[in-house]
């Protein structure tokens, strides 16, 4: 084994085995329990256990378990807090080193209404992570336990996702840059099939004209991620066939709480996190800052960095009314600001040279950059009072980049050279370093800019057994392309400037949307029954103006296009809860509109959706499986460079399909029966998924071609597994954590993967330590792909790229409050 193969791992043991006996040498104090309901026993999950006066505080697992450890010895008083429970505090003892159990049971609070539980339900997809198990769909919440760990070495959405079941990733630059998402085989091409947001609110660049995830927000900086799937998520369109993600930024705490974190590692690699918050009486307020940088894994002959920079920051400010007072009332101003600067390109690799070296890059990707900026702003305001409620919402966020990077060589697109290299030797040669003719590279300046606004409000009515909410949107966005390129020759291996291109001669259009929607929804409680009927409306206005490429002042469009869309999105779903048992199903109609840039032949997405579903929650223990079915009227595919087409967003359609699968999970405590302060948790993920055309077609969509009935999806892996077992005690803690797909077809196709047309199989393994010295100081470590597992991750956009080679970060938290 070389060298620099185990100098990572050997840091990595002998950071964690060195600190630990330290944290563990005449320490601090621990404190370890169980949080229950006083009515039945049942665990509280989410619970705030915190030591008064000090910073130090965590949640409860969905066994109720917590640990806090790097206690100062001496009289403290814990205090136990969850929404729709009594507060509960207990004042003990702590010697040096001691190891105290202290279980609680908190009663359930009056009931009237919390307005704070109020405004969590209708700003987030699932307001209560203890009441998942009366959701009438497949839910799953990523609380901040789970985004905390070290062996997210970026913090990367794709590795964050792949906890929770029922989620197609597929990755692109190993950083999750462009993160690729998709929900029960939708297709995960720029995440554009998805409804994406963040605290409730649409955050794709242009949600309607142009959903491509270019932006995405940054998910280091996020406390929880929310996945809804099945019949409740038609409240979140416009898209509602595979499900909706909601990105939860951080909240203003309660007390005066901050943090500072940082953490270094290999191949440049460099984290900040900075937050700091606080409360009184009518005034909250929360300043926020991230960055993230890394020189890149990836190999240019000139050793010139493949990496990237972002730098990103948010502030929030609230003023509210009495809490207690008859009714509630508050106004949160949000505001966001976004910077990247990134390395990367499109350009990937033949088969044979990623077998060389698949961390390599062509000599001919070296200028490809991407430079990007988006701001947000939102302001909310919500009333409670009785048996009502009201949260409106206006935002308006801003995007601009231009992505400068290689598109063709010699005329030929570089998906098609890498697509087919025999055919394309004197272009391949070119890409590699040979010399070239002035202007035989083409260079794109993929300059476009985007805005989406809008208003949207929800009235809550309480009115016995009915839970009614309505709720409406007004929204409008827009994609403003203007395009160009330039001409290269490749010489001495290096790239050279030979002719500048006109800005907007390539691409010069505009595509806008305007949207409303309407939704209503009813939560009838029937004893241990929740049905829950509902049915969305959508009314879209597309509009596309293509002007000439001389005309740069836009005096007249060459073409106009206008296409109306209106959908009606019913949908009924049930849950039944019975102590540690519930199930859940339901059925409702799956939607998504083509674009702007259809044709009178594009039509939408369509489908019916079924699920049906149990959860057990009991001891430690907290399991679920699903069964779900898509069946497509029609599936839509669209021609993008990511794609690997010619980037006019073009929608083709791909009639019937049907997709079925199962989604499970597993979290169990193995130290559950042994009181103490060690913990075992182990966590499981598994999902199947097989999705075939109903019906046989040719289309120019290139992933598609040549379909006959029965062909598989591509892009779309049949088994996908995580898991991950710890060893926590209060002062450090170690886990293992492991990521496996099954082999992807690159093109639709049945029968055992060609050649050509696929992507590896993996299995990685990740591991991950943390080291509490006190109070307020922590260390941890990091290290991704243990076993250094180099695999094909994507064929497209052009040609084969690869994963995350193994990566070693250690860092530091500081944090304190009040």
């Amino acid at each position: 084994m070389h060298l620099d193969k185990i100098l990572p791992l050997a840091a990595f043991t002998a950071t964690l085995l060195l600190v630990s006996p330290l944290a563990a040498q005449n320490g601090p104090a621990s404190v370890e329990g169980v949080v229950s309901a006083y009515d039945d026993g049942s665990a509280i999950s989410g619970a705030t256990v915190e030591v008064v006066g000090a910073s130090v505080g965590v949640l409860t697992d969905k066994a109720g378990r917590y640990m806090l450890g790097g206690i100062s010895p001496g009289t403290i008083s814990l205090r136990f807090i969850r929404i729709g429970f009594t507060t509960l505090t207990k004042t003990i003892t702590l010697g040096a080193d001691e190891a105290v159990v202290v279980d609680a049971e908190l009663g359930t609070a009056p009931l009237r209404m919390d307005p704070i539980r109020v405004l969590l339900k209708r700003t987030r997809m699932v307001g209560d992570p203890l009441g998942t198990d009366a959701v009438p769909g497949a839910v799953h919440v990523l609380v901040r336990e789970d985004l905390d760990s070290p062996a997210f070495v970026f913090d990367n959405v794709h590795d964050f996702l792949r906890q929770v079941p029922g989620v197609n990733i597929q990755e692109e630059d190993g950083f999750g840059l462009r993160p690729n998402i998709g929900l029960r085989g939708t297709g995960a091409e720029r995440s554009a099939k998805i409804t994406l947001m963040e605290d409730g609110v649409l955050i794709a660049p242009a949600p309607y004209a142009a959903p491509s995830a270019y932006y995405f927000p940054v998910a280091g900086r996020m406390e929880a991620l929310e996945v809804r799937k099945g019949s409740s998520q038609i409240r979140y369109g416009p898209r509602t066939i595979g499900g909706a993600l909601n990105l939860v930024s951080a909240s203003i705490p309660d007390r005066l709480t901050w943090f500072v974190e940082g953490s270094g590692g290999e191949y440049g690699s460099l984290q900040g996190h900075a937050r700091a918050g606080a409360s009184g009486a009518r005034f909250g307020w929360l300043l926020e800052a991230y960055s993230l940088g890394t020189d890149g894994f990836k190999e240019l002959p000139n050793g010139t960095g493949t990496g990237f920079d972002v730098d990103d920051y948010m502030a929030k400010v609230r003023v509210n009314s009495d809490l207690l007072g008859e009714s509630y009332q508050e106004l949160e101003l949000k505001l966001g600001y976004t910077t990247e600067a990134s390395d990367e390109t499109y350009l990937g690799l033949t088969d044979e040279d990623f077998g060389r070296n698949p961390l390599a890059r062509y000599p001919a990707s070296g200028s490809d950059l991407m430079e990007a900026d988006h701001s947000q702003i939102q302001l909310r305001y919500f009333w409670a009072g009785g048996n009502a409620d009201v949260t409106t919402t206006a935002y308006r966020n801003d995007f601009s980049r231009n992505w400068y990077k290689l598109q063709s060589v010699l005329g030929t697109s570089i998906s098609g050279v890498l697509g087919k290299p025999d055919d394309h030797a004197v272009a391949l040669g070119i890409l590699k370093g040979g010399s070239s003719a002035p202007d035989a590279l083409r260079l794109r300046a993929n300059n476009r800019e985007y805005f989406a606004q809008g208003v949207q409000s929800s009235l809550g009515l309480s009115l016995g057994r009915h839970e009614v909410e309505l709720g409406a949107r007004f929204h409008q966005d827009e994609e403003d392309r203007f395009q160009w390129e330039d001409g290269f020759q490749m010489l001495d291996g290096s790239l050279r400037l030979t002719s500048s291109g006109e800005p907007g001669t390539q691409s010069n259009r505009v595509s806008s949307a305007t949207a409303v929607a309407v939704f209503l929804q009813d939560e009838i409680s029937l004893g241990p029954w929740i049905i829950t009927p509902g049915v969305r409306f959508e009314h879209i206005d597309f509009k596309r103006l293509d002007y000439a490429g001389d005309d740069p002042t836009r005096t007249s469009p060459t073409r106009t296009r206008v296409n109306q869309i209106r959908a009606w999105i019913p949908g009924v779903g049930f849950s039944f809860r019975r102590r540690a048992l519930s199930l859940f199903g339901g059925v409702h109609r799956g939607f998504g509109p083509p674009g702007p840039g259809a044709d009178k032949a594009t039509r939408s997405e369509s489908s019916v959706n079924y699920e049906v579903g149990v959860r057990w929650r009991r001891s430690g223990l907290a399991a679920e499986a699903t069964g779900f079915l898509t069946s497509y009227d029609n599936i839509l595919g669209q021609a993008t460079l990511a794609t690997g087409g010619d980037g006019s967003g073009q929608a083709f359609n791909g009639g019937n399909a049907r997709v079925a699968g199962v989604e499970a999970s597993l979290d169990y405590d193995l130290a559950w029966a042994v009181r103490g302060v060690t913990r075992v948790p182990l966590r499981l993920a598994y999902t199947f998924t097989r999705a075939s055309f109903r019906s046989g077609f040719v289309s120019e969509y290139d992933p598609w071609g040549t379909v006959e009935a029965g062909d598989r999806l591509p892009y779309l892996p049949e088994h996908q597994l995580s898991g991950s077992i710890a060893y926590d005690q209060t002062a450090w803690s170690l886990s293992i954590s492991m990521n496996a797909s099954g082999a992807m077809r690159t093109q639709a196709g049945f029968g055992p993967i060609p050649a050509g047309q696929g992507t590896d199989s993996f299995v990685v393994f990740n591991a991950s330590g943390k080291v509490q010295l006190n109070e307020r100081g922590t260390l941890f470590a990091g290290l991704q792909n243990l076993t250094n597992r180099i695999h094909s991750v994507a064929r497209r956009p052009a040609g084969l790229r690869p994963g995350l080679p193994r990566t070693l970060v250690v860092g530091f938290r500081i944090e304190g409050g009040r």
